[in-house]
């Protein structure tokens, strides 16, 4: 276990050995968040919620928990982000053990958050750009914090239609992306390729 200040909060953070980052808040994770502004109303997806230091961070800024869908593939990770949820008093979030977005059902989404797992192929960062395209609202933001520039970079542009890269000196690149189609931009730019003049 571990305290975490943010928003001038302290949470704490209960940990399992076999959970990403067990013994501190993930550096990444935390650079990723200097760029996120949480808002009251938003609905929150944390995708691949770990211990839910993400969604810990948006509950201390404001969001209502009952706005908040915490999914991960561990069921031990969802269970230890709920545990942490409700041992900091913010009750009443989703979680669903399940790959990517296959279980989730809310749509609409605002924000979309994600670490996800950058040292393995990318076929799991693949499905979380796309499905995350689809599950936001018009005008909202999917974020995502790697050590890995260029294929992010090019897939995130390729879907929302532009991407903005911050980076710091711990070789950390977080990514802002905001939905502003309701399809991908790689399609639209096909279609217009073929479209007759």
């Amino acid at each position: 276990m571990y305290e975490l200040s943010y928003n001038d909060k302290i949470l704490t953070v209960d940990t399992d050995d076999s959970l990403f980052s067990p013994n501190a808040a993930d550096k990444g994770t935390m650079f990723m968040l200097e760029h996120v502004t949480f808002e009251k109303d938003d609905i929150l997806l944390d995708l691949g919620c770990g211990t839910g230091v993400v969604s810990l961070c948006a509950a201390a800024a404001g969001v209502k928990p009952c706005n908040i869908t915490l999914t991960d593939v561990d069921s031990k990770a969802v269970s230890c982000s709920q545990k942490n949820m409700e041992n900091n008093g913010f009750d009443g979030a989703d979680y669903v053990c399940d790959f990517a977005l296959r279980g989730v059902t809310t749509t609409g989404f605002t924000k979309i958050l994600s670490n996800p797992p950058y040292h393995t192929d990318f076929a799991v960062a693949k499905e979380f750009i796309s499905k995350g395209f689809n599950r936001l609202c018009i005008g909202g933001k999917m974020y995502m914090v790697t050590k890995r520039k260029e294929w992010y970079k090019n897939r995130i542009a390729a879907i929302f239609g532009g991407v903005r890269i911050y980076e710091n000196e711990d070789g950390y690149y977080v990514f802002e992306a905001e939905k502003r189609s309701t399809s991908f931009a790689e399609k639209k730019k096909t279609a217009n390729k073929h479209s007759c003049k």
